[in-house]
Formats: structure tokens, sequence, C-alpha cells
């Protein structure tokens, strides 16, 4: 089971489909790889989000009409046999839907708050320990590390003299895109800056939030989007972000 492997057969495994074998090696490959643990996870949070949202699509009466016409048409078809194509016709319909629709609204989901996304992929670093993929506290090392993985360069400002100390950065995966992640400490405390190209041409300013127990602040700067996601206090996090609005 490899990477490929994974993530081609994720939505599968969250909705059951798979025999009991693929479940074990996916269980496994997962539990070695963090990049596929990753992508997992975010396939696993939209499937949670997909399953409480009201997606079921009513046929409207004409379409009714005509799939009974149809099915009607067939002469000798037994009675049985025509609830069971009916069965089989609405299941279809309820397919044709659901990947119309959940997808558009997964996207705009996204792109409208990705705050519990990046909580929980806040959270997923600290709990699979894998905070950073290169462990550096010098940004001329962490920077040039993303070259050839992302489709961009993320920014990497050094903020210890502040009190701030970088601790490397990873790849992670957000709204199944990859995004940077640079990790930064203070005290003891973990903040995780995610970083991906931004869709508006103008900047915005810093907005502050919480979630689960963590402070939130975003913003987005020179055509990128950044996310702090840390358990240090409000007031800490958002001068962190003002830090790093700043740059070098």
């Amino acid at each position: 089971m490899n990477c490929d492997d994974v993530r081609r057969l994720a939505d599968a495994h969250h909705d059951g489909e798979l025999d009991l074998m693929r479940q074990m090696d996916i269980d496994e490959h997962v539990g070695q790889c963090q990049a596929c643990a990753a992508v997992y996870e975010s396939h696993r949070a939209l499937s949670s989000a997909l399953a409480a949202d009201p997606l079921y699509l009513t046929a409207p009466p004409s379409l009714r009409r005509r799939v009974r016409s149809t099915l009607q048409g067939g002469g000798a078809a037994s009675p049985w046999s025509r609830v069971r194509s009916l069965q089989w016709v609405g299941a279809g319909l309820a397919a044709i839907a659901v990947a119309l629709v959940a997808g558009p609204m997964a996207s705009r989901r996204f792109q409208a708050d990705p705050t519990q996304e990046l909580v929980s992929a806040h959270i997923r670093s600290l709990m699979a320990s894998h905070l950073t993929d290169v462990a550096s506290s010098d940004r001329h090392a962490v920077k040039p590390w993303f070259a050839g993985k992302l489709d961009f360069s993320p920014p990497v400002v050094d903020l210890s003299e502040a009190g701030f100390p970088l601790a490397g950065g990873r790849l992670d995966y957000i709204g199944d895109r990859p995004v940077a992640a640079l990790a930064y400490r203070r005290g003891e405390h973990v903040i995780n800056l995610f970083v991906w190209p931004s869709a508006a041409d103008a900047a915005r300013r810093a907005d502050a939030r919480s979630r689960q127990g963590y402070n939130v602040v975003s913003w987005n700067r020179d055509g990128m989007n950044y996310w702090a996601v840390s358990d240090v206090n409000a007031a800490e996090l958002r001068r962190f972000a003002s830090l790093v609005a700043a740059g070098p």
C-alpha cells in the first residue's frame, strides 16, 4: 500500500466500503506516513462535515413522473423488478446530487472559514509528534527546504529576539491543498503559522477568534494567507501576528 493508494481509497475507507485487509493496510500506512495522515484527516473531517449537512436532494415531481413512465414502459417487468429499479434510480440520483453539491459546498465552506480545519491540523501536529519536517531555528535553512515541495515560496521570519524562536517547518494539507506550516515557540507553547497563496488582491487586517480552547489570528498580505494557531493567550498571539506581518 503506497501513498497514491491511500489517498485514492481514503473516502472508501471512511465510508466502510473496503474489505478488512485493505482497511488494515491503510491504517498501518497512515500510522507510519505523516503526509498521508494529514490527507486522511482532511478526508475524515470533510466526511463528517458532509454527514452533518442537509445534502439530501428530493427529485422534483416532473422528474419522478418521467422515471416512472420510463420504467412502466418495460411491459413485461415484474412489480418487484420495477420497485428494485426505482430504488437503484433513487440511489443514483442521490449520488449525483452529493457529487454536484458536496464538492462546491465543501470548497466554499473552507474558503469562507477554514478555522476548524486549521485548529485540527495544529492539534494533529502536537499529538502525532510531527511538528516539523525540517527542524531548525535558522530561517535560511527552513525557507529553502520548501523549494520544489510547494508551488510558492513561504516567507520565513526570524523572531527569536522578540521571544518567538523558529522551531522549523513542515508540509501540511489544508482544504485538499499543500500548505507551509512554520512552527514557532513561546516558552513551552507552540505556535503553528500556516501559509498559502491568497486569491484576494487586497490585504486583509488581522482577525482574531478562538476555537476549542485555541486562539487563532488570520490575515493576508502580499498575496499570502497567514493563519496563526496556538494555546498562548490572545494578546501574545496578536503580538506574534503583528511581528510576522511586519516582515524580516
